[in-house]
């Protein structure tokens, strides 16, 4: 079967794209750290972005090759589990194992949580967690706000720090409670 021209260039353009040696930022960047923060280095976990198909295509073969050399090199890759993200956000809990991201979920339900269903949390109230499952990994969730805006929600302001071998990322999420509820969740 012959290749038209016009599909040989635009298959051998496509060759050369991904065959083209990237910077060693480009390279490196997720593996050395990047200087990036907190929602920007979700990308790397959350799959669920959009974008054209053109760029997933391209995506989807340099993810693939990014994420078996991560395996190589025995480096930690996370999924977010459902069941706390109402409260951890997918930045900080593609960087924890699931235990760790049930003890981030923890931490934010005792710094939210109140001894009065009807009380609000203080801002500054914060709890702390070390890993139970890996050195070198701990968080701090902290109520850093109040919505003083009314309606029928109570909502606050939620920092958390997750530190991994050093390196920090910090996710602010804004979380509210129906009228009655106890418990606060992440809203988007």
């Amino acid at each position: 079967m012959a290749i038209s021209a016009s599909r040989f260039a635009a298959l051998t353009a496509l060759a050369a794209l991904v065959a083209a040696p990237l910077p060693a930022e480009a390279q490196f960047g997720g593996i050395l750290g990047s200087g990036k923060r907190g929602a920007d280095k979700a990308e790397a976990c959350g799959k669920g972005k959009k974008g054209d198909k053109g760029r997933g295509i391209i995506g989807g073969m340099l993810g693939g090759a990014v994420d078996q050399l991560a395996r190589s090199a025995n480096l930690p890759s996370f999924v977010p589990v459902p069941e706390f993200s109402d409260q951890i956000t997918e930045s900080i809990a593609c960087k924890l194992d699931p235990e760790e991201q049930k003890q981030a979920a923890e931490a934010t339900l005792t710094a939210t949580r109140t001894e009065d269903a009807a009380a609000r949390p203080e801002v500054g109230t914060s709890a702390q967690w070390t890993s139970a499952s890996r050195e070198n990994v701990s968080g701090t969730s902290t109520v850093t706000g109040r919505d003083n805006a009314g309606g029928q929600r109570d909502c606050i302001t939620v920092t958390d720090v997750v530190i991994v071998e050093g390196e920090e990322t910090r996710a602010e999420k804004r979380m509210c409670r129906a009228p009655g509820s106890a418990r606060y969740s992440i809203i988007a």
